[in-house]
C-alpha cells in the first residue's frame, strides 16, 4: 500500500525536474554551445602539440613525486613544469580567444531575452529619464500611449538631472513612451507581457559601449535634451533542480558539463 508520505516525496522529486520554457532554452543553448566550443577549439588549435605539452607536464609532475627525496631533480622538474605550463597556455590562448569573443557577443544578445522579465499588467514600474542639463530637465514631459498610465506625480532629482515617473500598464502590449520637449521628443520601447520578449532596459545618447552591452534600441539623436531613458524590468530567475538561477550562471555550468562530455566523446585535447 502506497502511503501519503511516499506520494508526497515522489511529487516533490518530480518538482525538482520540472522544466519551464526559460530553463529548457538555457539547457538547449548550453548543449549546443558546449558542442560548438569544443569543435571550434579542435579546428583552431594544434591538437598534437597540446597533447605533447600535457604529457610532458604529467611526466614532470610524476618525477616530483617519485624523486621527492632528491632536491636537484625536484627543482629541475619544477622548472620544467613552469616552462611546460607556459607552453601549454601559449598553445591554448588563441583558440580560447577565438571561442570567447563570439560567445560573449552571443551572451549579450541572449541576455536581452532571458536576463529580465517583461512588465506585468497591474504592477507598478518606474521610468527614469536623464536630461543633458538642469534647464532641459525642467522642460521634460511625458507622452503615454493608451494602455499605460501614471500613478503618481513626477519626481525631479536635479543633482542627477533626472526625472522619474511611476506608472502601471492596463493591458499587455509593446508600447512606445515619449519623453522630451515640445520640439524634441524621444521614444522608449516598453514591453508588457507574460512571455519571453526581447527587452531593452535603457536607451542612450552616445555611450557606444553601454549601448552594445545594455541596449537593444538605436541611439538617442545627438542634440536631444534627453541623455537616457530607462525602464526597470524585474530580473528573471531560472528554476532548475529546485533552485533559482541567474541564467548566465546556469548556462556556464551546463555548457562546461556539455563541453567536457563532447570533449571526451570526440577525443579533443583541451
Amino acid at each position: 500500500m502506497v502511503s501519503f508520505t511516499s506520494i508526497s516525496g515522489f511529487s516533490a522529486a518530480l518538482g525538482l525536474f520540472r522544466i519551464d520554457l526559460p530553463a529548457a532554452l538555457v539547457i538547449l543553448l548550453s548543449i549546443v554551445i558546449g558542442l560548438l566550443m569544443v569543435v571550434l577549439f579542435r579546428y583552431t588549435s594544434d591538437q598534437q602539440a597540446i597533447h605533447i605539452a600535457k604529457d610532458q607536464l604529467k611526466a614532470h609532475l610524476l618525477a616530483v613525486r617519485l624523486y621527492q627525496d632528491q632536491l636537484p631533480v625536484v627543482l629541475s622538474s619544477y622548472g620544467r613544469i613552469v616552462r611546460g605550463t607556459g607552453r601549454y597556455l601559449r598553445l591554448a590562448f588563441m583558440p580560447l580567444l577565438i571561442v570567447i569573443i563570439p560567445l560573449t557577443l552571443l551572451m549579450v544578445q541572449v541576455d536581452r531575452y532571458l536576463g529580465s522579465m517583461p512588465l506585468q499588467v497591474g504592477d507598478t514600474f518606474l521610468l527614469k529619464a536623464r536630461a543633458t542639463s538642469v534647464d532641459a530637465l525642467n522642460d521634460l514631459a511625458l507622452q503615454l500611449p493608451a494602455g499605460l498610465r501614471t500613478t503618481a506625480s513626477a519626481v525631479h532629482v536635479p543633482i542627477d538631472n533626472q526625472v522619474i515617473w511611476r506608472m502601471v500598464a492596463n493591458k499587455e502590449g509593446a508600447y512606445d513612451v515619449g519623453v522630451g520637449t515640445a520640439s524634441h521628443k524621444v521614444f522608449k520601447h516598453v514591453v508588457v507581457s507574460t512571455g519571453i520578449d526581447r527587452l531593452s532596459p535603457v536607451r542612450w545618447q552616445g555611450q557606444l559601449g553601454q549601448r552594445l552591452l545594455s541596449s537593444a534600441e538605436g541611439a538617442i539623436p545627438a542634440g536631444s535634451p534627453v541623455q537616457s531613458i530607462e525602464v526597470e524590468y524585474p530580473p528573471r530567475n531560472i528554476h532548475f533542480v529546485g533552485l533559482e538561477w541567474n541564467w548566465i550562471w546556469l548556462f556556464f555550468l551546463l555548457s562546461l558539463i556539455a563541453g567536457f562530455f563532447f570533449k571526451t566523446v570526440l577525443r579533443i585535447e583541451i
